[in-house]
């Protein structure tokens, strides 16, 4: 593996910060590009690329266009609501055991099932994505966040952990 990319879809900036904190954890390993959902297509080419992949949990899943325009609507949302992680996954190639790993951020709140990474995961796997590590969520306090306190630092060690396990399970192969 000689590189990651970690593609983020943020609406209040929360999930981009997280995504920045798992690059800042995998940069202790490999060199690392962050990108949002937009611009992601042309950074996931080549066969050495680890994908990481997360967005906010909308509507107990990955975000749709309505989601994103209810967001946008009843939240104030900065900016137009453009495409998702799932759009994302949607346009990719099937991968013959690349490695990938997803994330998300849910509010904190108890009994409220669903999760875009857990969804994002099983469609990655569904594509021939191997799965390093399990899913994982970081937590915000409300739809529009703050993230809580030591989520970040959360994410950092997650991303260390990431790159860690995809050397470990290469040097296994």
């Amino acid at each position: 593996m000689t590189r990651a990319v970690v593609v983020y879809e943020s609406m209040f900036g929360n999930s981009k910060a997280v995504a920045e904190a798992i690059a800042a954890g995998l940069g202790e390993r490999f060199p690392v590009e962050v990108v949002g959902v937009d611009d992601a297509r042309p950074s996931l080419t080549g066969d050495d690329v680890l994908l990481v992949i997360g967005g906010p949990t909308h509507a107990f899943s990955m975000s749709r266009a309505t989601t994103r325009d209810s967001a946008v609507q009843q939240h104030g949302a900065p900016g137009p609501a453009g495409s998702g992680i799932r759009d994302v996954l949607e346009s990719l190639p099937p991968a013959a055991g690349a490695p990938a790993a997803a994330f998300d951020t849910r509010v904190k709140k108890k009994f409220v099932p669903g999760s875009a990474a857990s969804s994002a995961e099983k469609r990655l796997r569904k594509l021939g994505y191997r799965m390093v590590v399990p899913a994982e969520s970081f937590w915000v306090a409300d739809m529009s966040g703050p993230l809580l306190d030591g989520e970040l630092d959360r994410a950092r060690a997650w991303g260390a952990a990431l790159g860690a396990a995809v050397l470990g399970s290469a040097a296994t192969e």
